[in-house]
């Protein structure tokens, strides 16, 4: 008779040991990627209910305390959406030039396009404006600025709530 018995303990740790390294994107040193002039823009949404955006937050954390701040200024930036769930949907502005969504010709309203600007000539991204569409796909419904973390969106005190013009980056 063989023995059915599993120990989940057992099972996740000959798992970990099998493929952790080749699939958890968990290393903070990124001096390597940086070296090879890798530039990187890391997004996530608040309200991702897949993967806790904290985990995203204190992995960036971690790069810095890793590699210094202006060291990861001039390569890293990571963009924390508010409403947005996992990759796009929510009640917030969830669209940006992000996957399914590709427009390289418009750096401020697409982080593709901000991605190849940095890379190609060196301007480093600043904030994206996100846009929220109804059931017109051509004019959107609210507009967000995404700020470069540990900054956020606040609101001005006056204008439109549904226009990112009323908001400005700080932390």
């Amino acid at each position: 008779m063989r023995n059915r018995t599993f120990k989940l303990e057992s099972g996740d740790n000959a798992a970990h040991e099998k493929t952790a390294k080749a699939l958890n994107a968990v290393d903070a040193d990124l001096r390597p990627f940086k070296a090879r002039g890798g530039k990187l823009i890391v997004y996530h949404g608040w309200n991702d209910p897949a993967i806790p955006a904290l985990s995203t937050v204190n992995y960036y954390d971690k790069v810095v305390a890793k590699m210094g701040q202006s060291e990861v200024d001039s390569f890293l930036r990571l963009y924390m959406v508010p409403g947005m769930q996992h990759c796009d949907n929510g009640p917030g502005a969830d669209s940006f030039g992000q996957v399914g969504r590709l427009n390289f010709d418009d750096p401020p309203h697409s982080i593709d396009a901000a991605l190849e600007q940095w890379v190609e000539k060196g301007t480093a991204p600043g904030t994206i404006i996100a846009s929220r569409f109804g059931e017109d796909k051509q004019h959107p419904t609210m507009t967000r600025p995404l700020c470069a973390y540990p900054q956020a969106a606040k609101y001005k005190g006056s204008g439109d709530t549904n226009d990112a013009a009323s908001f400005v980056c700080q932390k």
